[in-house]
């Protein structure tokens, strides 16, 4: 007689763990996705790395007043890249991954084959750098990672020290080493692609037409990457690294306002924290020249939207920038991957872990979708040149007001005016703005200038 029940519960065990498997995907395109979410024409190879930046500042050692302490800074990345697959390699892989609680490891599935052959028959494919929250880690926008480099990108995530689940440390030390640990990821995937190298990067990525993509405190890193200098102010806010070491990177230092890199031509900064603590003012904001393309949710209550990203968007007038925004979406708009099943509450309430991925009114599948839509036009449009792909960003402001009108034969007919690669009613909740950069003399640019 006891035998069923227990066979029952082995099999109830089964069950869910081929559930969780299901689920712990990144890399879902839904049949409601735009059209840019799909993934690309390449096969997509990934590979560990791990770098080193010596003596770089060691806050977590230096005291207020004392020395500056060294030590080298240790990092891993991921990089993914277009693959040339052997002959009956199929895509597809793994990824073993910590959560956000340290505690739980789980195993994603994406498109991604690992150690495959990189692709070096199309010459040098431009980069795309992402930097993660904190804490956080380098899997944590592996959705984006992969289609990206699904469509001809190589694609490089950072593991920031200091700032990872398993080893997050003083806010200290994020807020000095975040714009760092982005540049000098750029310079060593430089290093790494250069022809003779003698790695798998050599000719098969072009460091002079790089992305850089930033969530929350890595929104930070790239708001300070791109020409925002720091305020005066925020050498000496609370956590602030000590000696006021954040005025290596402040407006006021002349040595920051010369030291834009010009091969980053496209960023994207995702819920950017910083400006509610006054990171930034008019004056650092109005030193961004790179175009951006600005990604949050309405009622982010973490980095803020009006008095936040918004603000952002609005006071970096030298800049050609976009904001597209999630209505009624928190912190954790776009960006994250979906929560891992195994972090799900297991008694009806939600924990920190699930909570740490979603998002309390949008789905975080379509959420990807979209940001893996209008990254792929964004950074086609400034990385590669492809103005065909303007158009997908082109639309009506807000998606509720763009106007799905189509013949009996699905052609659009006069008045169309639907967000392009959106299917109908897929816009409502959406809103993507555009701001041209300050001509010298103080008017806006006409309409399309660039």
């Amino acid at each position: 007689m006891m035998r069923l029940p227990i066979a029952c519960l082995v099999l109830g065990l089964v069950v869910e763990g081929a559930a969780f498997a299901q689920q712990d995907r990144i890399d879902t395109v839904t049949p409601e996705a735009p059209e840019l979410a799909s993934y690309g024409r390449y096969a997509v190879g990934v590979r560990t790395l791990q770098a080193t930046d010596r003596n770089r500042p060691d806050i977590l050692n230096t005291k207020e007043g004392g020395p500056t302490a060294r030590y080298d800074r240790r990092f891993t990345l991921e990089a993914w890249y277009p693959a040339a697959l052997a002959p009956g390699q199929q895509p597809g892989g793994e990824y073993r991954v910590i959560t956000r609680d340290p505690a739980i490891t789980v195993t994603l599935r994406g498109q991604a084959v690992r150690d495959a052959a990189p692709l070096t028959t199309e010459g040098a494919f431009p980069l795309v750098v992402i930097s993660h929250g904190y804490p956080g880690n380098r899997y944590l926008l592996s959705h984006l990672g992969e289609n990206l480099a699904s469509k001809g990108f190589v694609v490089v995530s950072i593991d920031h020290p200091d700032s990872t689940y398993d080893d997050q440390k003083s806010f200290a030390s994020t807020l000095y080493n975040r714009p760092f640990d982005q540049l000098f990821v750029l310079n060593e995937v430089a290093r790494l692609g250069a022809a003779g190298s003698g790695t798998f990067l050599a000719g098969l990525v072009d460091a002079t037409r790089a992305g850089i993509v930033g969530y929350s405190m890595g929104g930070y890193g790239v708001v300070n990457v791109i020409g925002g200098g720091y305020s005066i102010a925020s050498e000496t806010a609370d956590n602030a690294p000590p000696n006021r070491l954040l005025h290596e990177r402040g407006a006021a230092n002349p040595d920051y306002a010369n030291s834009r890199d010009p091969r980053i031509k496209a960023a994207i900064a995702i819920a950017p924290w910083g400006m509610l603590r006054g990171a930034w003012d008019t004056e650092g904001l109005a030193g961004i020249r790179t175009p951006v393309l600005f990604v949050s949710g309405s009622v982010d209550d973490v980095s803020g939207y009006e008095q936040g990203t918004r603000a952002i968007y609005k006071e970096a007038v030298n800049a050609d920038r976009y904001l597209l925004t999630f209505i009624n979406a928190n912190h954790n708009a776009a960006a994250p991957i979906p929560a891992p099943a195994e972090v799900y509450a297991t008694n009806g309430q939600a924990v920190p872990a699930f909570l740490h991925y979603a998002d309390p009114v949008w789905d975080t599948v379509r959420m990807n979708n979209i940001l893996d839509h209008f990254a792929t036009a964004f950074f086609g449009v400034y990385l590669k040149g492809e103005r065909d792909k303007q158009a997908y960003l082109d639309v009506v402001p807000n998606g509720r007001d763009a106007v799905y009108a189509v013949e009996q034969d699905g052609t659009p007919s006069a008045g169309y005016t639907y967000w392009k690669g959106f299917q109908r009613g897929t816009a409502v909740g959406l809103v993507l703005e555009h701001e041209s950069p300050v001509a010298p003399d103080g008017r806006q640019p006409s309409a399309g200038a660039q």
